[in-house]
């Protein structure tokens, strides 16, 4: 790392610009803008997209365990420089995408491929090393970049797609990618766990032995099976209804520009979710903040199958947001005190991968449900219980933290809470 930018909090600076054209914000919230111009010029159906989206969502899955495990051997930066030359190169790649619906899947497939170095996962890893008392103020900080994006990257689709054509749109996101993210991992990230502001070391990351369990013993563990199970139902059910939302909006009668200004619109409670989120994180047990984030768009859930009103539906897809905003952070900081550090980067793939298999098959269940029933409603109704189910796996995970705050003097959230608790 450049000796001008020792402070920790640099690294937040540099995750929170290249979180703005992440994996998530490129790969789906894109497709939501792209998705009629591609199905009017090949005449395919919704499910065709969504499907694309879905197994483009699993290749990455598939991938980010293994990105984790090199991120953990060779360093956060070399790692995902590659990776953002690769996904960067694989979105302009779509351009090349001919009439054929295989052929259209397979550059999908590869693009979620080269996603999965390009996602949360090497920003957390740094953040959660060179912080430990605030962690959940820099995660939360750091991932309002995934909201950022989500306002910014559907507007910048949109003008691409008026001025380009949905292909030049292609080209144009992947020469953003790597604007935007390979100055700010080249500057502000690195291979030193640079502990200071935030509470940590100077010393070289391989010359500090981190705490925490090994991979293998860390996804045996029944915390990590509840982990998993939360982390696969709220993108399922967040990503499902915001990559849909511009469909469904204008099915509800509001014309296509004012549908993507709603979605656009959708990044500020992405921006609000994680920046609460993190606040909270290091403040009061986390389960119980997860919990908070879980009912809040089951909430919105409801409202959307409440009436087909335009209004509604907006405030109802704002719910889905702060829910959607928060869930990265959480992966993050509840994986770093239940396993600690020492796998970090494999645990968190393997976490993130489940992640991202939600993040694809909601949309796809979302286009099933049209298409078959012609309305949105079956996979909402399914929606919310997935929702409330993983509400209550949430409140069986362990009051304390086996690795919780280290920094002397710093404020521990758990007995925070349980001292309430005590007193109530």
């Amino acid at each position: 790392m450049n000796k001008r930018f020792q402070n920790p909090w640099w690294i937040v600076v540099g995750s929170l610009l290249g979180l703005v054209v992440g994996n998530v914000t490129v790969l789906q919230f894109s497709a939501s803008v792209l998705m009629k111009p591609i199905m009017a010029e090949f005449g395919w159906s919704r499910s065709v997209l969504s499907a694309a989206v879905m197994l483009g969502s699993l290749c990455a899955a598939l991938a980010t365990p293994v990105v984790g495990a090199l991120i953990d051997r060779l360093g956060v930066k070399p790692v995902t420089l590659a990776a953002i030359t690769l996904f960067s190169l694989s979105t302009a790649a779509m351009a090349l995408a001919p009439a054929a619906a295989p052929v259209f899947v397979a550059l999908f497939c590869v693009l979620g491929l080269f996603s999965a170095g390009q996602a949360p996962l090497p920003y957390a890893k740094s953040i959660a090393a060179a912080f430990d008392r605030r962690r959940g103020l820099a995660l939360g900080i750091a991932m309002t970049g995934v909201g950022l994006g989500t306002a910014l990257v559907p507007r910048l689709a949109q003008l691409y797609l008026d001025r380009f054509g949905w292909r030049g749109a292609f080209v144009a996101l992947g020469a953003t990618v790597f604007v935007v993210a390979f100055p700010a991992v080249a500057l502000w990230l690195g291979n030193r766990s640079t502990r200071g502001a935030g509470g940590a070391t100077d010393a070289p990351a391989s010359a500090v032995p981190l705490p925490g369990l090994a991979a293998r013993d860390a996804v045996r563990s029944s915390h990590f099976r509840i982990l998993c199970l939360v982390f696969l139902g709220i993108p399922l059910v967040a990503n499902g209804i915001i990559v849909h939302l511009v469909p469904l909006l204008t099915d509800r009668g509001l014309p296509a520009q004012q549908a993507v200004a709603i979605f656009s619109g959708i990044g500020a409670s992405l921006i609000v979710g994680r920046l609460l989120c993190g606040y909270l994180l290091d403040r009061f047990f986390a389960p119980y903040v997860a919990i908070a984030f879980v009912l809040t768009p089951a909430a919105g859930v409801l409202l959307l199958l409440s009436s087909p009103d335009a209004a509604l539906t907006t405030v109802g897809a704002v719910l889905v947001g702060i829910g959607l905003g928060a869930e990265v952070d959480l992966i993050g900081y509840l994986q770093s005190r239940y396993f600690g550090l020492r796998a970090f980067g494999q645990v968190y793939g393997y976490l993130f991968a489940i992640f991202t298999i939600g993040s694809g098959v909601g949309p796809f269940l979302m286009a099933t449900s049209f298409d078959g029933a012609g309305s949105y409603r079956p996979a909402l109704i399914g929606f919310f219980g997935v929702l409330i189910v993983a509400a209550g796996l949430l409140l069986r995970l362990p009051r304390r933290y086996p690795f919780p705050v280290q920094h002397a003097g710093a404020p521990d959230p758990q007995r925070a809470t349980d001292a309430r608790l005590h007193t109530a």
